[in-house]
């Protein structure tokens, strides 16, 4: 006998929030935090992270870790992007009042106009491709700070287990826009960059406080620039410490509100965590800006022409003369794959990121 999908994706989704809960594991204007200190500071600060040694590194080598990134990636049904964004807008949730809580925003993928600089949400035309049109995106001080959310009674209340009647009346919900189980994925976050916010939107209760009708899609309010690379284990190290010794200017650009490379949390279990394969990216980066057209000035600018082997026709003579003899090797086994995203319902700490 088959079972309507409605009826799988409601089983799913149950599996999937029940192993969830028990798994160990802005603005036009700101102003900026000083970088590199700061950043070395939570890092050290963070012992639960993993196994400490001198300096930032890790015994394994690898960068201690800044923050904790939690994600849960959404195929949200054609036609039903409005709707999944009011269950959030509405849900009710105590989130940004939550101790080691930094940072939150709901995002829906997108694809670039590059002719009027607009943005076409990619909702994706099946199962497969669908899968990840919208993501929740919070960042926590510690791992430590995340796991004690997820097992406490601000979770329950955020998915609605106050009582059996809600919880399932959440999960038929669920199932009405969503296509098959969410999918989360959790990530140390390293090298952390970010802005202190002049003002936030409108927080009441530890939430976002938004009209939302489920007609029409929110506001944007912020855009995401990711970045996927595919990097093996035994590259990992010289990967970090690549990005380590990069010169960034991001705090120097109008418009730039955080930046985080995340590292893919493989120890994380659970139902709708799959071991991380090849198939899929260890590491991301991710750069949170003001709006598109901050980071259409800053692709178009010096920071990222210097960054990316770019820059004016006088300097390209100093600029080969200052290149080794012998490119660096790539570290990843097959080329990074940009994403992008905007983003809603913001929430963010006094501190920002």
């Amino acid at each position: 006998m088959k079972v309507p999908s409605v009826h799988v994706c409601i089983l799913a989704l149950v599996a999937t929030l029940c192993s969830f809960s028990s798994v160990q594991s802005f603005t036009s204007h700101h102003s900026i935090r000083p970088y590199g200190t700061t950043s070395l500071k939570a890092s050290t600060a963070n012992s639960d992270a993993t196994t400490t040694t001198e300096g930032d590194k890790t015994s394994s080598g690898l960068l201690k870790r800044d923050r904790y990134v939690a994600t849960n990636r959404f195929a949200v049904r054609q036609g039903k992007a409005a709707k999944f964004e009011k269950r959030w807008a509405t849900r009710k949730s105590k989130l940004a009042t939550l101790d080691g809580f930094k940072y939150f925003h709901l995002m829906r993928r997108v694809t670039l106009n590059n002719d009027d600089g607009s943005n076409v949400y990619d909702e994706g035309d099946g199962d497969d491709t669908a899968h990840g049109n919208y993501v929740s995106f919070t960042i926590w001080s510690k791992k430590s700070h995340f796991s004690a959310w997820r097992s406490g009674e601000a979770f329950k209340e955020a998915h609605g287990g106050t009582s059996i009647g809600a919880f399932v009346s959440t999960m038929v919900k669920s199932a009405m826009v969503l296509r098959g189980a969410p999918r989360p994925a959790f990530y140390d976050g390293l090298l952390i960059q970010s802005t202190i916010p002049d003002s936030q939107g409108e927080v009441v209760d530890g939430w976002r406080n938004v009209n939302a009708d489920g007609v029409n899609t929110l506001p944007t309010e912020c855009f995401v620039a990711c970045n996927q690379f595919f990097v093996p284990p035994e590259n990992a190290a010289a990967f970090e410490q690549r990005w380590k010794n990069r010169e960034s200017k991001l705090q120097e650009c109008d418009g730039f509100v955080a930046f985080t490379m995340m590292r893919r949390d493989a120890s994380a279990k659970g139902h709708g965590v799959v071991p991380l394969s090849s198939g899929e990216p260890s590491y991301t980066s991710c750069t949170i800006w003001r709006d598109r057209a901050a980071f259409d000035n800053w692709r178009k600018g010096s920071a990222f022409q210097k960054v990316h082997g770019g820059g004016d026709a006088n300097s390209k003579k100093s600029e080969e003369e200052a290149k080794p003899a012998t490119p660096p090797q790539p570290l990843w086994s097959q080329p990074p794959q940009p994403v992008f995203y905007e983003g809603t319902l913001v929430i963010t700490g006094e501190d920002g990121a």
